[in-house]
């Protein structure tokens, strides 16, 4: 858990302050019951008042000092654990960022939100703890014992028997405690897992009736996180009670020798008060190390968890320094591009992608076109640097990207994606996402581009007008233009379009196609898409299947040369393709 060091260094100097305060607290609890047995033996005893009042006034300004420290101390716990959590959260955030498409794949969505919200919560309340009780508790402890020792030797025999007996007893909570806790934040991971794949999916749900099917899911999972917990707490529940039992067993004990030994003369009765004090702070310390260790143990699993995602080194690396970018656009070129999904965690299956080699010139467009599952989303992918080749190289601009800092590399690429994701916000919110600086004139010019600016208008609000969850009050055409909008204003130099006119109509399609047509010339275009009409008058188009190039050319080449370009020309035109030269 070495990523805890940073916040160790950071906080260490205001935790130590409050551990000072606590610890001050602590001895003035300490010093009370011996103080309270000299009022009883030197003062009540011995019918003295003046000592009665005197050591009381003691009593008193030793409280006041420890009431002072603990607010101190309380001020500063809170403090700094609020802020230590806030930054683990924000750090882990940006680690998450920072992770690669194959770890994102690795780590589910679910477990990595239940890492940044409920285990990120129970490391803070355990350094919140640490500074509040649990570093006192054990002060607390062993200070009574010495204290106790140090009045009475004969009655703190007792203590050797009772504390080890509570000492196996925490080993034993110890043990039974982490690997169960650790299933149960596995259980409520799988529940997260549920809840968030019916909400998204709640339309799917709702059309094919499935109310039933995702009720008995999500109460399975539910059944499942109760089961462990309860194993948890039925495991745990003995633990508590049993030291209380012990440590009662002794203040008994202590009762009965104490009462024997003042009977006969040998003791006297204030120190068997402070004795049975220091006893009860005995058994509370215990009772709160009880409790430190149970919550040290959901914090541990917590921690565990949280450190696997820091540990993630798959995080895009690039020469140090990066390098420059050029000033002027240049092109795309993959080299022999060989890729599979998963290759980085070891699982290796078939290549999506085998010995891919394009070309790409600066400021051509691209049409790429093959079945269901043949690469072109993948193929585009690498681009960006979403994920990394497995052998081969792609150069933007005549640079390996894997050379390049894929921050600047974004920088210069705009990617309308097959699925469009808007945000919570308005649409002009949603397209400046582009280009965080742009002005209105600026957001409609794209919009207009796009073919959005006739349906923004319309809206009352305009493009103020608020987009529900997921866009949940637009239709799916409308998203895609409001998508390709945001990419267009970024004013890119690579523009993918990743099948991003797919639930638009025809004619719409040629509207948008032909504006950008007019709004993109010099820059470089990749239009990937299913429809053979929206890539037939590209400058080139790439024919993949099963991850192969099929064909490479212009749509009347591939006619006369590509067998599969005919034949979803012929699926698609419901007309038999003519090629104007012989074909294969």
């Amino acid at each position: 858990m070495s990523y805890l060091t940073k916040y160790v260094r950071k906080y260490g100097r205001w935790f130590g302050f409050a551990v000072f305060f606590l610890t001050v607290e602590a001895l003035c609890d300490l010093l009370l019951p011996t103080i309270l047995s000299r009022v009883i033996d030197e003062g009540i005893a011995l019918e003295r008042m003046d000592t009665v009042w005197r050591l009381g006034g003691v009593m008193l300004g030793i409280t006041a000092v420890g009431a002072l420290a603990a607010c101190t101390r309380n001020v500063l716990a809170s403090r700094v654990s609020q802020a230590f959590g806030t930054e683990l959260r924000s750090d882990l955030f940006r680690k998450i960022q920072s992770l690669t498409f194959d770890s994102m794949d690795r780590f589910d969505r679910a477990s990595l939100l239940t890492r940044l919200t409920n285990d990120v919560t129970q490391v803070q309340n355990f350094t919140n703890g640490l500074m509040r009780i649990f570093v006192k508790a054990p002060l607390t402890c062993i200070g009574s014992l010495i204290m106790a020792i140090r009045l009475n030797p004969r009655l703190s025999v007792i203590l050797l028997i009772v504390v080890p007996l509570v000492g196996v007893l925490i080993m034993i909570n110890m043990r039974i405690g982490l690997p169960r806790y650790l299933k149960v934040q596995k259980a409520m991971d799988r529940m997260n897992l549920v809840l968030r794949e019916y909400l998204s999916g709640v339309r799917v749900v709702k059309a094919f009736n499935r109310f039933r099917y995702e009720t008995d899911k999500m109460e399975t999972a539910n059944l499942e996180y109760q089961t462990r917990s309860i194993k948890v707490m039925r495991a745990m529940a003995a633990f508590n009670p049993a030291v209380t039992l012990t440590v009662n067993a002794g203040i008994l004990a202590v009762l009965w020798y104490g009462g024997l030994r003042v009977d006969s003369g040998d003791m006297q009765v204030g120190h068997i008060v402070a004795f049975v004090n220091y006893m009860t702070q005995i058994l509370f310390s215990l009772m709160m190390i009880s409790m430190v260790l149970m919550m040290f143990v959901r914090a541990r699993a917590s921690s565990q968890r949280i450190s696997e995602v820091f540990a993630d080194d798959s995080a895009m690396t690039w020469s140090k320094p990066a390098v420059a970018q050029p000033e002027e656009p240049g092109g795309i070129e993959f080299r022999n591009v060989t890729f599979t999904y998963g290759s980085s965690g070891g699982d290796k299956g078939k290549p999506v992608l085998n010995g891919i080699d394009l070309v790409c010139e600066p400021g051509q467009t691209v049409g790429i076109i093959g079945s269901t599952g043949s690469g072109k989303s993948t193929l585009i992918s690498l681009i960006p640097r979403f994920y990394d080749a497995d052998s081969g190289q792609v150069l933007v601009n005549g640079q390996d990207v894997r050379t390049m800092d894929p921050s600047a590399l974004r920088e210069r690429i705009a990617v309308v994606p097959q699925k469009s994701v808007l945000f919570s916000g308005s649409i002009k919110d949603n397209i400046r996402w582009g280009k965080e600086q742009a002005d209105d004139g600026e957001i409609e010019a794209a919009a207009r581009i796009a073919g959005a600016h006739d349906f923004i208008a319309a809206f009352p609000e305009g493009y103020d007008t608020r987009i529900g969850q997921k866009g949940v009050n637009l239709s799916g055409g409308q998203k895609q233009r409001i998508s390709i909008a945001r990419g267009l204003i970024r004013k890119p130099d690579i523009l993918i379009l990743d099948d991003s006119t797919s639930a638009v109509d025809v004619i719409t399609e040629a509207r948008i196609k032909e504006a950008l047509r007019r709004e993109t010339r010099g820059m470089t275009c990749l239009l990937i898409a299913q429809r053979i009409t929206s890539v037939m008058d590209a400058d080139r188009i790439l024919v993949l299947e099963h991850g192969e190039i099929a064909g490479l050319g212009t749509h009347d080449e591939l006619l006369a040369g590509c067998r599969v370009y005919r034949e979803i020309y012929a699926s698609q035109t419901g007309k038999e393709a003519v090629p104007h030269v012989q074909g294969e």
